[in-house]
């Protein structure tokens, strides 16, 4: 029997507050929730647009080893509308892309942005069909 579907993805981060900022602020991502779980972590989840998927931030209780993220571990695709524009809205906000823009063999358009973690963060123009 097949899962019934994604609810969510965890990122843990060490400043929950700040990281959660980083997503509302430069994506326009929604806080749905945030609560302390019975381990003593602090979790804010994020809305994502036209998903039921959830995007859970999880900051471990202190004394807990510190996240260090890996180069080209994991990362997050947002589609944007107009990765220009969207880009130009970034950079008066202070942000500024860690990749691109990059022309895809599929004529999309591509960016990266890091989150303050060192998570990348994907931005897909899709090509006109």
């Amino acid at each position: 029997m097949p899962v019934k579907k994604l609810l969510h993805t965890r990122y843990r981060v060490n400043d929950v507050e700040r990281s959660a900022r980083f997503y509302q602020d430069a994506l326009g991502l929604a806080i749905s929730r945030r609560h302390t779980s019975p381990r003593g972590a602090q979790l804010v989840f994020l809305a994502t647009p036209n998903s039921d998927e959830e995007i859970e931030l999880c900051q471990m209780p202190p004394g807990a080893i510190p996240v260090q993220v890996q180069s080209d571990l994991t990362h997050l695709a947002f589609e944007v509308e107009n990765l220009e524009a969207f880009t130009a809205e970034l950079k008066s906000k202070g942000y500024e892309l860690s990749d691109g823009p990059t022309k895809t063999g599929s004529g999309s358009w591509i960016a990266f942005i890091d989150a303050p973690e060192g998570y990348e963060v994907e931005l897909i123009q899709r090509s006109p069909q």
